[in-house]
């Protein structure tokens, strides 16, 4: 029997027409989805800009299931649900990235990045530190070393935070050297409260002076030490070196130096340093300093408080008139109480301390400002003065 070939040469152009409409078929669905998943993520953007967060993530949630390999579309959708507090999914959204074999190196550092912010926005500050120690070694390194630096300054953890900013100076991002005086001064005076360890709080003193030469808190604290144990004499002589290293910082060791000064025998030099100091920047607290000085030397009240005077012939100064004016006679002494008590309670807002970086105001000087955590951000002059 004949093998007949027609059949063949006819089936050859059926079998052509059909394998082409298949693949007109097949393009034509890959179109479809093509343009519904762009359609999809092009809608969440539009919600996104209109802040529409709920409607932009229903959006990126669609376009994730038709296109399940497309990490932008899982990045944004994790920060949608971290912006809008839903943590928990925002985690889940950002493990399962992590998960992925067939992530890239940057997308998988950015994932891990994204998961310890999911955890800082959480509240897990345990998971968010071991998360950040994973970026070690990648370009977020820096940015996770300051969020860690923050982390052990708000659980008050010195030894750590040290260790971290000693890192970052290490590795060139900027100098830390104040921070690290910082970090010891609590760390001394935690020694000293809680443990009565009066040696190791000076050694711990003693290095943040070495350390940071400029900084003015390490002597004050080791002045304040050294006043409490009895020596006088030293005390006094760190306070000297404040005002050689620091002498921004006169204004608010400047009535404990009066003190200081008196039990020393050393007042004449004392008024010396602080008229000199007063020169270079009339302050209200540097004023009231050399008026107590004079009275401890016995001058008489009042002459001594001519100086307040003096001070407001160069600075205005409600704070100086109501001192003056607690030993001003008057001609109807009833009234002297009602007076003063008037002018005190309007000098008081304007004796307080202002933080540069967030405005919180307080009575006493912080290092580090209680509202917004920063270091030595308030000036160390009162707000009447600022």
């Amino acid at each position: 029997m004949e093998f007949d070939f027609t059949w063949i040469l006819l089936g050859l152009p059926i079998v052509f027409a059909l394998g082409w409409l298949a693949s007109r078929l097949d393009l034509r669905q890959l179109r479809i989805e093509d343009r519904q998943a762009p359609k999809a993520y092009f809608r969440g953007l539009n919600y996104l800009l209109n802040e529409q967060q709920d409607q932009a993530i229903d959006a990126f949630i669609e376009a994730v299931q038709k296109d399940p390999d497309t990490s932008e579309l899982h990045f944004a959708l994790g920060n949608l649900f971290r912006r809008r507090g839903e943590t928990e999914r925002a985690v889940r959204v950002h493990e399962h990235l992590l998960a992925r074999a067939d992530l890239s190196r940057d997308d998988h550092e950015r994932a891990q990045h994204a998961l310890a912010q999911d955890f800082l926005k959480a509240g897990l500050l345990d998971r968010a530190e071991d998360a950040l120690h994973k970026l070690d070694g990648t370009r977020y390194q820096e940015q996770a070393w300051l969020t860690l630096l923050s982390l052990h300054e708000r659980s008050r953890s010195w030894p750590q935070a040290a260790e971290v900013a000693r890192r970052l100076q290490q590795a060139g991002h900027g100098d830390f050297s104040a921070r690290l005086a910082h970090y010891q001064c609590e760390q001394a005076a935690q020694l000293l409260h809680k443990n009565g360890d009066a040696a190791g709080a000076r050694q711990l003193l003693t290095d943040a002076i070495t350390g940071a030469p400029q900084a003015a808190r390490p002597r004050i604290q080791l002045a304040g030490m050294l006043a409490e144990a009895g020596d006088a004499a030293g005390a006094y002589e760190q306070l000297v070196q404040v005002a050689e290293h620091a002498p921004q910082a006169v204004p608010l060791i400047a009535s404990e130096w009066v003190r200081l000064a008196r039990r020393a025998g050393r007042l004449p030099e004392l008024v010396e340093q602080l008229g000199h100091s007063y020169a270079l920047t009339p302050s209200v607290d540097v004023a009231d300093a050399l008026v107590q000085a004079d009275v401890a030397r016995g001058a008489p009240i009042q002459q001594a408080r001519e100086g307040y005077v003096r001070h407001m012939a160069q600075e205005p100064s409600l704070i100086a008139a109501s001192r003056w004016l607690a030993h001003e006679p008057f001609a109807h002494e009833g009234a002297h109480a009602t007076v003063q008590r008037s002018v005190e309670h309007a000098a008081r807002p304007l004796a307080r301390y202002r933080c540069a970086a967030c405005g919180f105001e307080t009575q006493g000087y912080f290092w580090q400002c209680p509202g917004c955590l920063a270091w030595e951000s308030f000036p160390p002059r009162r707000i009447e003065e600022l």
